[in-house]
C-alpha cells in the first residue's frame, strides 16, 4: 500500500483521484518524451564502469594513462546507451544514484532517467514485470539486453509542487497496479485517511481468502 498511494496536503478531499499505473515520488533525473510503448530497464549498480574492482588496487604511471582510462570508461558508457537505443529500451529505472556521464549519454540516445528508487518500489515493479535487475559488464558489452519490461506510457506528474514519475506497465500477472492520489488539508488528515483505507484493503484481503476457503 505504501508504494501505491501519495498523499498530496493543500487540497480539498474532493481532489483524490485513482490513476493507472505507480507513481513514483521523484523528478526524472533525465527525461526524453517518448510515445507508444517502449521498453524499461531495471538496474541496482552504476552504468559507468568502475577503474577497478573492489579490494583490487588501480596503479597508473602517468597522467596520460590515467586520462586514456577515463576515456575508455566513457567509450563503454556511452557503447551500453547505445546499446539500449538499439534494444527500443527508453527508461532506465535505477535503486542507485548514476553518474553525471550516464545521465549525459541517458539524454544524448533518447533514455530517460529515474534514480534513486527504493527496494520496495524496485520489488513491486519486478512483481509486475517479471523482470529482474540487469546486471551490467559482463564479460561482452555487446550481449543483447533482454530482460526489459514493457510500459505503456511514461510521463512527468505534477502534485502541487512535488515533481513525480508517472508510467504504466504491462503486467505479466492478474494483479493491475493502480495508485491512489489522496488529497488533504495537511499531512495529519492525510496520515488519517491513509490508514483508514488500508485498514479497508486488509479487511477486504480477509474477508475474500475466508470466502474462498
Amino acid at each position: 500500500f505504501a508504494e501505491l498511494h501519495a498523499a498530496v496536503p493543500g487540497l480539498p478531499l474532493e481532489s483524490s483521484r485513482v490513476l493507472p499505473g505507480i507513481v513514483l515520488r521523484r523528478d526524472f533525473a533525465a527525461y526524453c518524451p517518448a510515445d507508444g510503448e517502449l521498453r524499461a530497464l531495471l538496474v541496482t549498480e552504476p552504468l559507468r564502469p568502475a577503474l577497478t574492482a573492489p579490494g583490487v588496487e588501480f596503479v597508473v604511471d602517468s597522467e596520460g594513462q590515467y586520462q586514456a582510462s577515463l576515456r575508455w570508461i566513457t567509450r563503454r558508457t556511452e557503447t551500453l546507451m547505445k546499446r539500449l537505443q538499439s534494444n527500443n529500451v527508453k527508461l532506465l529505472l535505477s535503486s542507485v544514484k548514476q553518474e553525471e556521464v550516464v545521465i549525459y549519454y541517458a539524454k544524448l540516445y533518447g533514455v530517460s532517467v529515474v534514480e534513486c528508487l527504493s527496494s520496495e518500489e524496485m520489488a513491486l515493479i519486478s512483481e509486475i514485470t517479471g523482470v529482474s535487475p540487469y546486471v551490467p559488464f559482463g564479460d561482452n558489452v555487446d550481449r543483447d539486453i533482454t530482460e526489459t519490461a514493457v510500459v505503456t506510457f511514461c510521463q512527468p506528474l505534477l502534485l502541487v509542487s512535488k515533481r513525480c514519475v508517472h508510467i504504466g506497465f504491462s503486467s505479466v500477472c492478474a494483479f493491475q497496479p493502480h495508485c491512489l492520489i489522496l488529497c488533504g488539508p495537511n499531512d495529519g488528515v492525510n496520515e488519517q485517511h491513509a490508514s483508514a483505507l488500508q485498514e479497508a484493503f486488509t479487511m477486504l484481503q480477509q474477508l475474500f481468502k475466508t470466502v474462498e476457503q
